[in-house]
């Protein structure tokens, strides 16, 4: 794997919008590094059929913002997870604008819903606007708030809980999933190979957060775990009692 030198960016200096400018700076230098042939990855987004007006507006933004998104394919897979075990409940840590809460939402049958959790209040109106769009407003419960004190205010259980936050939190998640998470339901993780990181030197903390993570799901029996390498790695866990 052809690797591209680290852009020499400050470390945050611990204040939330410094961490936001070093992710996003960390973002572009990940999106380079490609866990699968580039060939492969072009050919599934080739044959990927086109997205509603309002998901691709949502792609769209993300490219100018390099805002981290899920994407078509791994939107595509939580879509299909979550319809083919009947989900009604999902819980979303770290909801952006909303676009893997759309492909949930679009999942799950009327009576269902997403609880949400976002911090930025401009993240917010947008995710309002974009699921309000499609008629997807009565299914997600938004609450402008850290994903780690909404989950632990949600009792659950959930059906399916996606976890896409800060990597160096991802650790603090797993203590709350045998509550939150009911007996066969799935958690679902992004960014698990953290762009090949994962595998290399790195030793900062969110690189740390997320071997831990997997450390920590891998070594629990009570749960079957497995990382599928889909853009930047995908957890896929259930819950087994």
């Amino acid at each position: 794997m052809r690797r591209t030198a680290a852009p020499r960016t400050p470390r945050p200096d611990g204040s939330r919008a410094g961490r936001r400018l070093w992710g996003r700076a960390a973002f572009r230098y990940h999106a380079r590094v490609n866990i699968v042939d580039p060939r492969i990855e072009e050919y599934l987004e080739r044959i990927t059929p086109p997205r509603p007006e309002t998901l691709e507006e949502m792609e769209r933004l993300a490219a100018r913002r390099h805002f981290p998104i899920v994407g078509p394919l791994v939107g595509r897979f939580l879509f299909l997870q979550a319809r083919a075990l009947g989900a009604r409940h999902v819980l979303e840590l770290g909801s952006g604008f909303g676009y893997s809460a759309w492909w949930f939402a679009q999942a799950i049958p009327a009576g269902g819903r997403v609880v949400m959790s976002e911090t930025s209040t401009e993240n917010c109106a947008l995710a309002r606007d974009f699921l309000g769009r499609d008629g997807l407003l009565e299914k997600v419960t938004l609450h402008e708030a850290n994903a780690l004190d909404v989950i632990e205010r949600s009792p659950g259980p959930f059906d399916v809980i996606f976890c896409d936050i800060d990597k160096h939190d991802y650790p603090r998640v797993y203590p709350f999933l045998k509550t939150r998470l009911r007996p066969g339901g799935l958690f679902i993780c992004d960014n698990m190979l953290w762009f090949g990181r994962v595998v290399g030197p790195d030793e900062d903390d969110d690189t740390r957060g997320v071997r831990e993570l997997t450390r920590l799901l891998y070594d629990d029996a009570g749960y079957v775990t497995t990382i599928l390498p889909l853009r930047g790695g995908v957890s896929l866990s259930c819950r087994l009692g």
